[in-house]
Order: structure tokens, then C-alpha cells, then sequence
């Protein structure tokens, strides 16, 4: 192990590692340390195992924070077409899943290739299994006391990730150090989850799990669209994710599922068009079939349109077009993509990432009282938050 590294870097995630090889270029010797037993799980494990490595058109309004301006001048500095040439230079494919979210074309295991083997060139050196036991500061330096013995260096970096999917060694060990140093910590809470639902609306639910449509969902100042996928415990997919962030215990959801159809004028003209035509046949056009068929059966029964009054089509629009649920909760940290919430960013340089009147100390990534939404934002801030700290130490 180095003696008396300049940086100790806590945490082999993405924001750390980037954080690592940046500052191994400039010329610094970099100590990386980990509790887990491999380098980058989350990294490994994100976007389905293919790794939503970025989002093309990443800016900081796609970020939630209590300092919103923070965020601003890291992504500028370090921007998607940055990593992209990154991992093109590694021979990394990709696709574009969606409009600007960029995946792995293979595996997860790609993105943490090209990390490791830049933090090789840069003479990172790793170490995994490792804890960190104590952290003080001592003269213009910091002291850490680890699994490994006592450790001087002149900075450290906390980039120990937030508390999503703690199966992955997730814990609140940043947030203590902040704490630690007299650092607020803001309300956490977890985001980019699923919904869980209760009593009549679960087994509805359940029985529909696995169907997935189109919808457009309002909750608060949120609104987005994407698809929704009905699962076992409650909703889930991109539009449940996304709408997570805004959500609060005990706001209802409205959930349009025909975001793309004047339902009443539809409705009103089928009417005319095809009078014995059911309802569940209509519906079945525009909707997943078993989708579909339960809506007829939560509401009534079927029949055909030459029964439905002018009343009935606007009362089925409605239905349509301003569902209105109520989720019990949500799944939690246990399927959390991210932390809402984190180390209040007012005590840190937006440049540097370093503590006010303790430049020997810094915090990067998930962390921070910065998110993104779904779709590449919040790997594109463990990418700019790292490189703008590695170059600053």
C-alpha cells in the first residue's frame, strides 16, 4: 500500500473511481478505498445489467436539490459527449434505448472496464475490503484509521455513494463523516422506486401484473410521460419512477392513460361509426387487452356503444384521462435507484467540491444533496462531480 498517498478516495463506485483516474493523470498518488468485496456493484447492476451510462441532453434542470445552482458549473465542465468519447476510445457499442439515454450495447461490465483500466494507466491503486474506521484531521492533513492501519494523506474524498439498494453495501457511513465535520444533512428518502398499493387496489393490480402501457402521471410540480408497468405489489416502470421524486406520503397520483386521445370525441364518434361495438372492443384498441377488459369490469360491466349516453362517454374519459390512485408507499431503499436528499451542498465550493474552511475534505456523487431523474442524469453527475474534484485536488 502507498505511503502518505496524496488523495485517499472512499468509495469504488462511479463518482470515486472517476474521481480516482482524474486525479492519478494530474500527476497525484491516489489511494481508492472500498468495504465491498468488488469494485462498482451498483455500476454492475444499473439499467437492467446493460448500464444507462448517460443522457445525451443531461442539463441541471433534470436535477433535485436544495441548491439547485450547485450542479450547474460540474456538468458544464464535464458533459455527455465527454464520457461518450471516453468509452468510444475503449471500444465500448451502445445504443440509444430511448431519445438521449445511452446503454450498453452488452453488459455493465464495460463501463467498469473502461474505469478500472483507466484508474490502472493512472496508477490508482484499489484497495477492496477495506474499512475505514475513524477520519480526523491532522495539521493541513487528514489521518484514517483503517483495516489496513493508520493512513495520512493530504485530501480525502467521500464519494460512499447514498443509501439505495442496500443488498449492494449501501449505508449512511457519508452522511456520518459529514456530520462528523458539522455538515447538515438534508432529508433522505428514497426515489426512483416503485409504488406499493394497498387492499382492492393491490389484487387488481397483481392481476394485472406485467402489463405495461403509455401513460402521462401528475403528482405536485411533476409530470411525465412514459410507461407504466402494473407488478405484484403496486406500479412501477419509467413513469412511476420518474414521478417518484416528486412524491410525498399521502399525495395521489393522476394517471392519464390515453395521454394521446380526446376520448369523448373518440368515443362520441365510434358511437355513430359502429353503434354495436362493445366498449372492452374499443378500449382494447387503445389499451393492452387485459388492461382493457379490467377497466370494464372496475367500472360496470361492458356493452355496446349505442347504450353509452353522452354522460357515460364523459364519465369513461374522465376515468381515462384523470385516474386517480393513492399508493400506500413505495418499495424503499430495497429497489431505489437513487437517494433523494443528502449532504447540503451550501457548505461545499461548486467548483472543487471541498468543504468550506477544510479543503482537505470533499464529497462527490450520490452523496450530495443531488439527483437526477431517470435516464442517465444521475451516472452523468458521478462522471462531472468526479472529474471536477479530481482536477481541483
Amino acid at each position: 500500500m502507498q505511503s502518505n498517498p496524496d488523495l485517499v478516495v472512499i468509495g469504488a463506485g462511479a463518482a470515486g473511481l472517476m474521481c480516482a483516474l482524474t486525479a492519478g493523470y494530474a500527476g497525484k498518488r491516489v489511494l481508492v478505498l472500498d468495504h465491498a468485496s468488488k469494485a462498482g456493484k451498483k455500476i454492475l447492476m444499473s439499467g437492467g445489467g446493460r448500464c444507462n451510462f448517460t443522457h445525451l441532453a443531461s442539463t441541471p434542470a433534470h436535477f433535485f436539490s436544495r441548491n439547485p445552482a450547485f450542479c450547474i458549473s460540474a456538468l458544464k465542465r464535464y458533459r455527455p459527449e465527454h464520457f461518450v468519447e471516453l468509452v468510444e476510445r475503449h471500444g465500448v457499442e451502445y445504443v440509444e434505448k430511448a431519445p438521449g439515454q445511452l446503454f450498453c450495447a452488452d453488459s455493465s461490465k464495460e463501463i467498469l472496464r473502461v474505469l478500472l483500466t483507466e484508474c490502472d494507466w493512472a496508477g490508482v491503486e484499489l484497495h477492496l475490503k477495506t474499512r475505514v474506521e475513524a477520519i480526523e484531521r491532522v495539521g493541513e492533513g487528514m489521518r484514517l484509521t483503517t483495516s489496513l492501519g493508520i493512513l495520512d494523506t493530504g485530501a480525502v474524498v467521500v464519494a460512499t455513494g447514498g443509501l439505495s439498494i442496500p443488498t449492494l453495501g449501501a449505508s449512511g457511513f457519508g452522511y456520518d463523516i459529514a456530520r462528523q465535520f458539522g455538515l447538515e444533512v438534508t432529508a433522505t428518502r428514497a426515489a426512483l422506486v416503485p409504488f406499493t398499493l394497498t387492499s382492492q387496489w393491490k389484487a387488481r393490480a397483481e392481476a394485472l401484473a406485467g402489463v405495461s402501457t403509455e401513460v402521462a402521471v401528475r403528482c405536485r410540480n411533476g409530470h411525465y410521460r412514459e410507461p407504466m408497468l402494473f407488478t405484484h405489489r403496486g406500479l412501477s416502470g419509467p413513469a412511476m419512477l420518474q414521478i417518484s421524486s416528486h412524491w410525498q406520503p399521502g399525495d395521489s397520483l393522476a394517471i392519464d392513460l390515453l395521454p394521446a386521445t380526446d376520448s369523448v370525441a373518440a368515443l362520441a364518434a365510434a358511437r355513430g361509426e359502429t353503434p354495436k361495438r362493445r366498449l372492452s372492443s374499443w378500449l382494447g384498441e387503445r389499451l393492452p387487452r387485459r388492461l382493457a377488459q379490467a377497466l370494464v369490469e372496475w367500472h360496470g360491466g361492458d356493452g355496446v356503444l349505442a347504450e353509452r349516453s353522452n354522460a357515460d362517454l364523459e364519465t369513461w374519459a374522465a376515468r381515462l384521462h384523470d385516474w386517480r390512485i393513492k399508493p400506500a408507499g413505495t418499495e424503499g431503499w430495497r429497489t431505489a435507484e437513487v437517494t433523494l436528499g443528502g449532504i447540503d451542498t451550501r457548505a461545499l465550493s461548486s467548483k472543487t467540491f471541498e468543504v468550506q474552511g477544510l479543503p482537505q475534505l470533499r464529497f462527490i456523487g450520490e452523496v450530495l444533496d443531488v439527483t437526477g431523474e431517470l435516464g442517465g442524469h444521475n451516472f452523468q453527475w458521478a462522471w462531472a462531480s468526479g472529474v471536477a474534484c479530481g482536477l481541483a485536488l
